[in-house]
């Protein structure tokens, strides 16, 4: 009987154990680190900050932060071990940054610099071996090959894009504003917002430069194409566009771009909308609006074709020009440049509205929210 009862005893303890690991090991994949980029000039934060944010309650602390100018975009790598970062800035003085990251204290210690050659970079992506810029002011896109500690090699290509839109003002001079790999890696696509059209480039495995191909894809003329996304199947891009205010959708396979849809999404015609994302479970696009009615239009996404209806708006603080939803899609984060705060929603997975709570980041001109889990 006594050895029945240790036993007894020693599994009761064992699977209480067992049961806290499992507890601790979900609260743990549930805190993020949360990187925030901000604009430093005229009289702005300091740089990039740190902090950690619980994507289960919508709980948050600041961790940490690293003067770096103007470092209104970033992004990760896939394995969120670097920090790639630009300096929005004019002339000579721009540059992109690449960080060692320690997720949990959140610090960043700077690996190196580069400059981008091109005036205003203003959006980054990387695939693991290179890291590519978009240049606002300087209309093209730059290549730098990756070094085996996460640092950046010297630039390997610029690309220019045009100006040939109908826009008298905005469009006079060339402006590329949002580049990123096809989910397939085969490609790099661009906005060339001066040119209503997105640049395409072929992606070599061995070989550190891009390849220019005539097949641009066409947006209707005085669009101002300024960032996108793809659906989580990879097989849809959404674009919003700065001018127009409209979302453009396009059915995406081996390379080739169809457009299926465009819908508006800025009813003002304010010529503002920022960014657009969709829910990690790919059934709802938002893209944020600016100048006018600042806020997050909504979409339902039909899985069976990619097209979009409109559900809702979310009006936000001012300025909305980034955002971002958490990897388990309960909380949508506005980065609001002039009300300096970053805006933190509840987001209904069933309906795709968004709540808001009583909880913002005070922080001085945020514009760039990522997460690394």
């Amino acid at each position: 009987m006594y050895k029945w009862v240790i036993t007894l005893l020693i599994g009761s303890m064992f699977s209480s154990a067992c049961t806290s690991r499992s507890k601790a090991n979900q609260n743990e994949s549930n805190e993020l680190t949360m990187i925030v980029g901000t604009y430093t000039s005229p009289e702005g934060s300091q740089g990039i900050y740190t902090y950690q944010f619980n994507q289960e309650t919508g709980a948050y602390k600041a961790l940490d932060s690293i003067a770096v100018d103007n470092p209104s975009f970033l992004t990760l790598s896939k394995d969120n071990r670097f920090v790639y970062a630009i300096s929005e800035l004019k002339g000579e003085q721009s540059a992109v940054h690449a960080f060692a990251l320690d997720k949990k204290s959140g610090k960043l210690k700077v690996l190196n610099s580069r400059k981008t050659l091109g005036g205003g970079p203003c959006h980054v992506a990387t695939d693991g071996k290179k890291v590519i810029t978009a240049n606002y002011y300087g209309g093209s896109v730059s290549t730098f090959p990756i070094r085996y500690d996460g640092s950046l090699d010297s630039i390997s290509g610029l690309y220019q894009g045009e100006a040939s839109g109908s826009h008298p003002k905005r469009q006079k001079n060339a402006h590329v504003h949002c580049v990123s790999f096809t989910p397939d890696k085969n490609y790099v696509l661009a906005t060339d917002f001066s040119a209503d059209r997105l640049l395409k480039y072929a992606v070599h495995p061995k070989e550190d430069r891009l390849y220019p191909l005539t097949d641009s894809i066409a947006i209707e003329p005085g669009s101002g194409p300024r960032h996108f996304t793809f659906s989580p199947n990879g097989q849809y891009l959404y674009v919003i566009n700065e001018l127009s205010g409209k979302v453009t959708a396009f059915s995406y396979a081996d390379g080739k771009l169809n457009q299926i849809q465009s819908i508006v999404a800025d009813t003002l015609r304010a010529e503002g909308s920022a960014d657009i994302h969709l829910s990690p479970d790919g059934r709802y696009l938002y893209a944020s609006n600016r100048l006018k009615g600042d806020g997050i239009a909504i979409f339902e996404v039909n899985p069976e074709n990619g097209m979009l209806a409109k559900v809702g708006y979310q009006p936000t603080g001012i300025h909305p020009r980034n955002f971002n939803i958490t990897p388990n899609g309960k909380f949508l984060l506005v980065a609001c440049r002039d009300s300096h705060a970053i805006q933190i929603f509840r987001r209904d997975s069933t309906t795709g509205v968004l709540h808001p709570t009583d909880s913002e980041i005070k922080l001085s001109k945020p514009v760039c929210i990522q997460f690394a889990q």
